[in-house]
Order: structure tokens, then sequence, then C-alpha cells
């Protein structure tokens, strides 16, 4: 979007107060995840629920400058207020205007299941076609439409968009606001049936959406859908697909046993592998087919398309568990059907032992004894041994489930009890619908998801956090440094479990990592270290607040945020010279500093310097001259200045070595992931990271033969060599090779012989008792510690971690 306030105002018949011309690009509508101000305006959407106009100054907080409420507040200045009667309408008006003008090509997905998988395999499919927007996550409600929406630009030729209703009479509105040219049914079932008097209503109110479509796509397998779909848009192109072979669109033979299936479309046969066979998957494929067929998608490239879909972990995954368990996480939504989806997916399987873990089934409008009694049989029927019931409603009828049988109020009562985590080598289904929230179990449960994986135990960060807190002053700050991805941990991630446990401050080294963390809703305080001059804008436009170490910076930055319109103090912060001779302000440019500093619409956030040794006691003397320069120079600044910015210089090794000279706040990086140099206080803090794969082959090499390129490893005697899927390409170096390096088997240290491999190394494995394949290999974690590894690697501990390649997958756990 790209309109004046004047022309929103217009649009909407709504009252402006301010500056008509401001431009707006971009409507936020939570205040916590507003990433960029610039031409941005934030609607306070109230409902029933909740008020937004209560974070209309966190919003300005943010730097808005135009904010759409069903009130003005004055006491706000310099605000360009635009007044509306309903923030919901207003949106709906505004969105309906703007798809309604965009001349773009839609199609408008409904149905009670079904529909975020097909949309983003759609965008999948068609995003290299032509130019294409789609729904973030899954907007498709009163306001999550809208918002949807309003991304539409020029740029855009085709767009794909869910629409979800759980009420009579929604539809009617979203419908009014967006008529997709193409309409693609999903599944009926009976989500949100509870609020319709009938199934007939439900379908009605549906396919309302297709009024102005001229084509309609649909799964026909569902009776009273096929006939209301051709009793009302007769006039319209009606495509039908699913498994019965009366529709346009099916599965010729049913499933085969085959690696491939064929797909009749009308006339035509296509077939392609498939790789699960569970139906759910199957009629979302008959769906996704249908469309790109009736896109004009050739029959070879709609294959190579299938055959490069990524899945979409939303309703139903699979994932490796604690004590080899498989947990099959469907944590979002219950009704039969899905219930029925499930299991038949559980089926896939051939675990002995199985579990399932089942809430309340809300949203449906049935007696709950016929309704426990089918969902009884349903279950029953899989002979799981344990059962789990949570919800006052379901757990009236635990006697009818056969499995032994446990009841909880809560989530957070079966996760107290322990006992799924008491669960081995078994199969875990979790089905609840959202309210019980138990996607918390899958975290509990999970392990990995990928036979190379880095490790990083959240919970452990937190300890560590929490250990170093514990040193210092309640109120002194903590800024926590996630500079090149958070030392190789994954910046997002790190960043986000920081802000929500509340962390002051996030340290990056350049701009792109600050962009890149706003972009994905984290909204602390964010410093960049290192501003480079091509990165001024995105500094102002993203809210980051950069280090100034020279006048030249100053001078240039300053000069940025006076062509960006900024109208308010920037957030700056000094770096002080100290004795690193790194980069900074010295003692003798302090006067003509606060002179200039006096003259600039800027405010000192805080000021600062580095100290170089602070984790070598034989230094100490060094450091306590750093400390005496800073005290100095850091006080007389904060006269000239006339009030004092927060002061902080002490790094993780001088939190625990100089806490006395704490100031105002402290900066922590490796210290989080739980490394001291200092062996009393290692002690203390705990490992986050584990670097950890498995064996892929044990061979016997007998003596003379050799191993690996070059052949530099030839044993003396037949030797055990297991060969394990990391090399240098995963940030092994290739030095600790030829028995320079050990890695972790079965808690015992084995060596690494012959040359490393780009994507594979070699070990000996003669001292492992009982060593099988597929066992786990620990590159480090506690043996070989990192601190340990690092030295087989003739480097520090921050090289490891940042080393690590993207392609290792990082999974996030809490014990």
């Amino acid at each position: 979007m790209n309109y004046t306030v004047k022309q929103i105002a217009d649009i909407t018949n709504a009252q402006i107060i301010g500056d008509q011309d401001l431009v707006i690009r971009n409507i936020a509508f939570d205040s916590r995840i507003i990433y960029s101000t610039k031409n941005t305006a934030f609607v306070a959407i109230n409902t029933h629920k909740n008020s937004g106009e209560k974070f209309i100054e966190s919003a300005i907080d943010r730097g808005i400058a135009v904010i759409i409420s069903e009130h003005q507040y004055p006491q706000f200045d310099n605000i360009t207020w635009i007044i509306v009667e309903n923030s919901v309408d207003f949106l709906q008006k505004l969105a309906k205007y703007h798809f309604e003008n965009s001349h773009l090509k839609s199609i408008g997905i409904t149905g009670s299941n079904g529909k975020t998988i097909l949309k983003e395999w759609l965008y999948q499919c068609l995003w290299n076609e032509f130019p294409t927007v789609k729904s973030p996550k899954s907007f498709n409600s009163q306001i999550g439409l809208p918002l949807s929406l309003l991304q539409i630009n020029n740029s855009y030729e085709f767009g794909i968009f869910e629409v979800g209703i759980s009420k009579p009479h929604e539809m009617e509105k979203l419908e009014n606001i967006f008529h997709p040219q193409i309409g693609l049914l999903t599944h009926i079932g009976n989500a949100h049936a509870a609020n319709f008097q009938s199934e007939e209503e439900l379908i009605d109110e549906k396919i309302m959406l297709f009024k102005g479509s001229e084509v309609i796509i649909y799964n026909g397998d569902h009776a009273l859908v096929d006939q209301k779909i051709k009793e009302l848009y007769s006039d319209k192109k009606l495509i039908s697909y699913g498994f019965k072979n009366n529709n346009q669109v099916f599965i010729k033979e049913g499933i085969s046993k085959d690696e491939k299936i064929t797909v009749v479309y009308f006339d035509e046969e296509i077939s392609f592998p498939v790789h699960q066979r569970d139906e759910a998957t199957l009629t979302n494929a008959l769906a996704l087919i249908t469309v790109l067929k009736e896109l004009n998608i050739d029959n070879q490239k709609i294959i190579e398309k299938i055959n490069t879909l990524k899945a979409v972990e939303m309703r139903l995954e699979a994932i490796e568990g604690i004590k080899n368990n498989i947990v099959i996480n469907d944590s979002f939504n219950l009704d039969l059907d899905s219930l029925k989806t499930a299991l038949q997916f559980l089926n896939e399987y051939k675990k002995s032992k199985k579990s399932l873990v089942l809430t309340d089934i809300v949203g449906v409008n049935s007696n709950s004894q016929e309704l426990y009694e089918e969902v009884s049989e349903l279950v029953n029927d899989q002979n799981f041994d344990s059962v789990f019931l949570i919800g006052d409603e379901i757990s009236k009828f635990s006697e009818l489930f056969k499995a032994k049988t446990s009841t909880f109020v809560s989530t957070q009562e079966l996760i107290e009890s322990k006992h799924l985590t008491e669960l081995e080598n078994q199969i875990i289904l979790l089905k609840g619908a959202r309210k019980f929230e138990i996607e918390k179990l899958k975290d509990i449960l999970e392990l990995r998801k990928h036979d190379t994986v880095l490790e990083i135990n959240l919970n452990a960060i937190l300890h560590n956090i929490n250990y170093h807190k514990s040193l210092l002053k309640p109120g002194t700050k903590m800024m926590a440094m996630v500079k090149a991805n958070a030392y190789g941990l994954g910046s997002y991630e790190i960043s986000e479990f920081l802000q929500h446990h509340h962390i002051d401050y996030l340290g990056v080294a350049y701009a792109d990592e600050g962009v890149e963390l706003r972009k994905k809703g984290i909204t602390t305080p964010i410093i960049v270290m290192n501003p480079e001059q091509h990165s001024y804008e995105a500094i102002i436009e993203y809210n980051l607040e950069p280090e100034i170490y020279s006048f030249r910076v100053l001078e240039l930055f300053y000069e940025a945020v006076q062509k960006s319109g900024y109208d308010k103090k920037y957030p700056i912060h000094i770096k002080l010279e100290t004795g690193m001779h790194r980069l900074g302000f010295k003692d003798f440019e302090l006067d003509q500093l606060s002179e200039t500093l006096s003259h600039k619409n800027v405010k000192v956030q805080s000021m600062f310097s580095h100290l170089s040794s602070s984790d070598m006691p034989e230094e100490k003397e060094f450091t306590f001259r750093q400390f005496e320069v800073f005290e100095k120079n850091s006080s007389y600044l904060i006269q000239k200045l006339g009030y004092a910015p927060i002061r902080h210089i002490l790094n993780s090794s001088g939190i625990t070595s100089y806490t006395e000279h704490q100031y105002d706040m402290v900066r922590i990086g490796i210290g989080m992931i739980g490394e001291s140099p200092c062996s009393e206080i290692q002690k203390q803090l705990q490992s986050v990271v584990s670097f950890k794969t498995v064996i892929s082959q044990i061979s016997t090499v007998d003596t003379g033969e050799s191993v690996g390129y070059s052949r530099k490893y030839k044993p003396d005697h037949a030797a055990k060599i297991a060969t394990i899927p990391v090399g240098y390409a995963d940030g092994i170096p290739r030095l600790i090779g030829n028995q320079i390096g050990n890695v972790g088997v079965n808690k015992i240290l084995a060596p690494i012989v012959g040359n490393l491999c780009m994507d594979m190394m070699m070990i000996n494995v003669d001292q492992i008792p009982n060593v099988k394949e597929g066992d786990t290999i620990t590159i480090f974690n506690a043996k070989p510690s990192l601190k340990e590894f690092a030295g087989y690697c003739k480097t520090i501990t921050y090289e490891v971690l940042t080393s690590i390649s993207p392609r290792v997958k990082r999974i996030y756990i809490k014990d």
C-alpha cells in the first residue's frame, strides 16, 4: 500500500488531526513487533476482549508518528491522528478499496482444515512463476484478512489468501472485502460446528466466499458440499477433487503400494513419487495439482514442483524424542476428523508401544456422552499402552478408554507429573485443542531432527545469566552480546529467549544483524557496535542505537538523522578509549566532544569502554589503569553534558573478576554460554552447547591399509574405524586430524585419524566397548569440553563457536 493520510481518511470516512500529507506504506497493529517506523501507522484495534488504545503510548515510544484509533489522546505531541468510528470496520474498508484497485489475480482458500498448508504449498510452487503475495502465518480472520490484503503492492501479479470463519455472518463481511477469481474449498469438518445450527449452515457460510469467483475448486468427496456448490454456482467453472472417481480429479485405482501414484485430471494422467500416503497429505496434493493445472502449469513442471515441496510444520509433525521416543505433534486443533487423520498417521510407525495425550474436544455441537463414546472407540482400536486425558470434560469419561488412563485438569499438571518424561521407546501422539497449549509437551519431549546438530540449552543460558546477575547490585542492567549470530548459536532464537527474560540491551556488531532481529519481532534496545556508513539509514529506520567512536562517525551519522526527518533526540552510545587502542574518543577530545554533542539533537544513552585483559590475572595492573581512565573521562564527560548516561565497561570475565566496577550496566557474552577463564567460576556455570553427530559406519582396517585422503593413517594392527558425518565444511578445522583431536563416544575420548574430509571424519574406536553404528558422537560438550576442543584447534572458544557452519542444524532445548 502507498497512501497519504488524506487518501486513507477519504477512503474510510475518517477524521484527520495533524499532517494529512504524510505517506503511509505499512500499518502495524501490535506495538511489540513494530520493526520499522518509516511510513508506518499504528492502528489501535478495539475488540470485545481488548483495547488496542492502551498500547498507543508504546507505539509512539517506538517512533510511530501516525496513530489510527477511535479516540484522540492530546497528551501526545506531534502525532497525526486518523480518528475512526470502528477500528475493525476501518481496516476492512481500507482493505476492500486496496484489493479492488490492485488488479491482482487471486485465489481464496477456505475450509475447516488444510488452509495454511495449501497456501504455503501453492506459494512454494508459484513464487517463481509470477510475483506472488500470500497471507502471513494464519492471518485469515476479520482482522487478519484485511491486514493480509494490505500487503499487496504493484509488483505482485498473484495473491494467495486464507479466509477463516468461526461464526455465522462472518463470511458475508469477508466476501465483501475479498472476492477471489479462484475459490478453493478444502476439507469440511466439524471444527466450529457448535456455532452453527447444522452442517448445511456451516457449508453455506463457507461457500459464500465464492460469489464473485470465476472458478471454484472443491473437495467433491463430501456429498453435501458437492450438491450445494452445483446448485448455487452452476454458472461457474467447477472442478472437484477427491478419492472418489466421480470427481474430475482423483487418484487412479486408489492409493498404490508402488513408489508413485497416478492422478487423473479430466482425461490426463500425472504420475509422481510420494513419501507420505496419509489421507490428509494426498487430499492436499490433489487440491494443489488442480490449482496448478488451472493456472496452466504443465505436467512435467507440476511434478518437479511437487518433488521439491518443503514440509510445513503446522498441524502434524513427527520428531525424534528423548529416550528413543517418536513424538507426533498435532497440538493445534481437535475434532473428530482431525483425530482420525492423526491416528492414521500414527499407523505409519511400527513401534510396539504407543501413548496418547488427548484433550477436551471444544467447539463441537454434540452430546458429550455420544461424542466421547465415539472418541474412545477410535482410540481403543489403536491399542495404546497409555492414555493421558487433559480437561474436565473428557476426564469424566476416562473409564471408556481401555488403556492405562490418567487424567489431568491442565497441561501444566501433566508436565509437573513427569509421567511423559518416563516413557521410553514409544511413539507418543500429542493431540489437543489450541486452548490447552499442549505444544508445550513437544518442547519437553523433542530431542533433535538431524544427525549432526548443535544443541543449545536455553535453561543453561538462563542459569549462567542469573549466576552473573547474582554478583551484581539489583539495579545494574545487563547487555547480552548476540553478534556473529549469537556466537554461532542463532541470533534470533537466543535474542527472543533473552527478550522474554527481560534482558536490558542486546549488542550486535553490524546493522544488518540488528535489522534482521527487528524484522523478526525483537523490540529490546539494540546497540550496533560497528555502525558502517552505508548502514546509517537502516539503523535509523529500525530503531537501532549506534556506537559512536569518532568525530567523523558522529558527523556522518547526525547528517543521516537530519536527512531522515527524525525529530526526537536520537539515542547514541559513546565509546571511550582507555588503553585497548582500537576505537574510541581519547581524553584530549572530550571538550570538543561535549561541545559538539550540545549542538546536536542526540542523546548519549550510554558511554563505555572495552577491557583488553580482564581474563588475564597477570595483567591486573593494566586493567586497573583502564578503570582509572574510564572513571576519570566518563565523569568529566557527564559533568560537561549535564546529565548522566548509563556507564559500562565490564565484560563476562570482568563481571566475575572486577565486580566492584560494574557501574550501571555490564555486558555478557561468552559467560552466558558457560565459559570462564576462572576454574572456580567455571564450576558454577552450566554447559550450553553440545555439538553432536552419529556413527555412519564402522569398518575394520587391517595392518598396512590406510584411512582417508593421502593415506595419512596406517594402523599397526587391525583397527576398528568409525566414519562420522561431519567435516571441515561444518566448521571443524583440518588441523585436528591425524590424532591431534578427539571426539567423545559413550563418554570415552576417541582419536580422529587420517585427514579430515569436507563432510566426514574417521575416528579410532578400538577402546570403545559395545560401540555400534548409530551411536551418538560428541564433538564437544562435556567430554571433550568446548574449551578442550578449542585447545585441539589451537584457538579460543569464540572462534570454535562462530566457525560452525550454518548447515549444521541448531536445536534449542530446555532440560
